[in-house]
């Protein structure tokens, strides 16, 4: 009767050991390290950036922990907080010789302390969020309407150029807010004008109207396009974020949408508000330019001659020199998209750029008159220039379509895309909140928030074995596991722990009990009325289940709410709570049950359970309603 089959006690003991392995990296701490992460968006950290690093410490005796690249950052982790030090200007030294235009930023930093075994198996602690870690915190409102502007600009000078081609003449082409307002003579110049329109730019939607002896025709970008529009913007300016922020050396950084035109930013264990508030707020310029190809400029790319008049000096990503003329032919702000792809003929990879009106006149002439000679592609940022590509021109470009290949892979082609694509933000933003939270601050936070739970549960396990005796000991147990499975699939989630989802965990001991508290109250209920021992543990378990999911069901339902509409930490609550419910159902009910079959299950003469004492009527007296009596 109350006999779990062999494959039920395979997943309780599948479970515990994969809780265990998850939940073990949360108590190895942290340890000091340095990591190198690029400055630059055209910056590889990868296993030749590792070895130079090995080579600095090998360079000055000094020995590591532990060494490796995790996501786009190399942690060096050390035993003493003095190793550390010494070893951040070793490779200080080695990577940033030019401390004016570093390529890599050095930082110091606290990683897991996990194992090797440990990592190798994915296995890592929770992220502490940024009130329990200190740092900074920005609430980022893009300007939406300011991105449509944008987009509406460039699309009046590309109808401007396409009418041109196609000769139909216009009587005057304007942008009236988000609306482009082109007006003509007569209805025949009208009808060919929106031929055209309708066959290159379908985002738009069309009306026309008589305007005294004229005609205006009005295009408005259609409701779907425009939301693609915004939502291209938010991506890009998080993505633009994303390369800015990889200069401060934070190691888990959030940023993240908010809503529909906000951006959350938090920083774990920045403390320099202005200096975030610098990498958020800089910006970054497109340039292109044309190679001066001179014999002095040859011999200066050399170094046997100075730079000739007119011309500078830009380094390539590889490093070698590049001179390029002063005059800019073409800015960031004449480029509307970057996309990684293919060479139509030689299948190689290459950057697909596209250019707004202006800009694709302007190339097309320029072209036209400097095949064979080569252009560069600059970006600048913080006023230092890096050349991203020197390309032959082949042929004349027209269309406003320009495509960047040579000698460059997949990754390289889509590095390159995004970098074209993130130099800049796409719209303005504003912060609309901000907050700062000091470590000691946080420090503090994470010894109050175990100090509840740890108190919370010793609390709850001292009354359950009190009251409940046996069954006492095995819903502490329970109560255990549910808060071994909580954090380990925190950790396996990654997820970030905040305070709220401290206070949730705080909650979800409580919570989870109940469960064991129905259980055991149907237990003693059972043998109140008569029923032998094994009977009663059966009908307990059984007839507490449902009103153990009826309750948790619409618990979890509040709890999705709260996920799906919360924000910050709100959501942070939420998320706990809602893998809270969940492992409370497994533990409570689940693996309590096979605690208890394990113990009595075998005894096919039990007499008595230890579950504390149970009230019996008097003999002369009517025996007590039960629950389903009482309705």
């Amino acid at each position: 009767m109350n006999r779990y089959p062999v494959w039920k006690y395979a997943i309780i003991v599948i479970a515990l050991l994969v809780g265990a392995l998850y939940t073990l990296p949360n108590f190895f701490g942290e340890a000091p390290a340095v990591q190198v992460s690029a400055a630059k968006a055209s910056a590889k950290v990868d296993s030749s950036t590792q070895a130079r690093v090995e080579e600095a410490l090998k360079a000055v005796g000094l020995t590591f922990d532990a060494i490796g690249i995790e996501g786009a950052s190399l942690r060096v982790r050390f035993d003493s907080t003095d190793t550390q030090l010494r070893a951040k200007d070793a490779i200080q030294k080695s990577l940033v010789p030019d401390a004016g235009s570093p390529s890599y930023v050095v930082a110091l930093n606290l990683v897991a302390r996990s194992p090797a075994w440990l990592t190798s198996l994915k296995a890592a602690p929770m992220y502490l969020g940024l009130d329990l870690r200190g740092g900074v915190h920005f609430m980022l409102q893009v300007d939406m309407p300011a991105a449509l502007t944008k987009k509406v600009e460039s699309l009046t000078g590309d109808i401007r150029t396409a009418l041109r081609e196609k000769n139909v003449r216009h009587g005057g082409i304007s942008r009236n807010g988000q609306t482009i307002e082109l007006r003509f003579r007569d209805l025949a110049t009208l009808d060919a004008a929106k031929r055209v329109m309708l066959e290159q730019f379908t985002d738009l939607q069309m009306e026309d109207a008589p305007e005294g002896s004229d005609f205006k025709l009005s295009a408005t970008i259609k409701p779907v396009a425009a939301r693609t529009v915004q939502d291209q913007a938010l991506k890009q300016n998080i993505t633009t974020l994303h390369n800015r922020i990889n200069e401060l050396g934070v190691a888990e950084p959030v940023i993240q949408q908010q809503g529909l035109d906000r951006i959350v930013v938090q920083l774990p264990g920045v403390q320099d508000t202005a200096k975030a508030k610098d990498i958020l707020g800089r910006t970054a310029t497109l340039e292109v330019r044309m190679v001066d190809e001179s014999g002095e400029a040859r011999a200066a790319e050399g170094g046997t001659g100075p730079v000739p008049f007119g011309s500078e000096r830009f380094l390539e990503r590889s490093g070698q020199p590049v001179i390029v003329k002063k005059q800019v032919i073409l800015t960031g702000e004449n480029l509307t998209d970057a996309q990684p792809g293919f060479d139509s003929q030689t299948q190689e990879a290459a950057v697909h750029l596209t250019l707004d009106a202006k800009g694709a006149r302007i190339f097309k002439d320029v072209t036209r008159e400097s095949i064979g000679k080569r252009m560069a592609i600059i970006l600048f940022e913080k006023g230092k220039g890096e050349v991203v590509t020197a390309p032959v021109i082949r042929s004349e470009i027209a269309g406003g379509r320009v495509q960047i290949s040579g000698r460059m892979s997949t990754v390289e082609a889509h590095d390159t895309a995004l970098l074209l694509r993130a130099g800049s933000l796409a719209a303005p933003m504003e912060i609309i909140e901000e907050r700062t939270i000091g470590p000691s601050l946080g420090a503090e936070n994470i010894a109050k928030g175990f100090a509840s739970v740890s108190w919370g549960f010793a609390a709850v396990a001292v009354f359950m074995c009190v009251y409940y005796m046996l069954f006492g000991v095995f819903s502490s147990v329970a109560l255990g596991v549910n808060l071994l499975l909580l954090v380990a699939v925190l950790s396996m989630l990654q997820a970030t722990l905040t305070l709220p989802g401290m206070a949730a965990m705080a909650l979800v001991l409580g919570m989870a009990i109940d469960a064991n508290v129905l259980i055991n109250e149907r237990v003693r209920e059972e043998l109140r009325n008569g029923a032998s021992p094994q009977a009663a543990i059966h009908a307990g378990y059984d007839r507490a289940w449902a009103t153990i999911l009826d309750s948790n069901v619409t618990t979890l339902i509040a709890g999705l709410a709260l996920l799906a509409f919360g924000s910050g930490p709100v959501r942070g609550f939420a998320v706990v709570h809602v893998l809270g419910i969940l492992t409370s159902m497994f533990s409570g009910v689940f693996f309590s049950r096979g605690l208890v079959n394990l113990w009595y299950g075998r005894q096919k003469k039990l007499k008595t359970v230890s579950i504390g004492t149970v009230w019996r009527a008097p003999s002369d007296a009517p025996p007590l309603p039960s629950k389903s009596d009482l309705g």
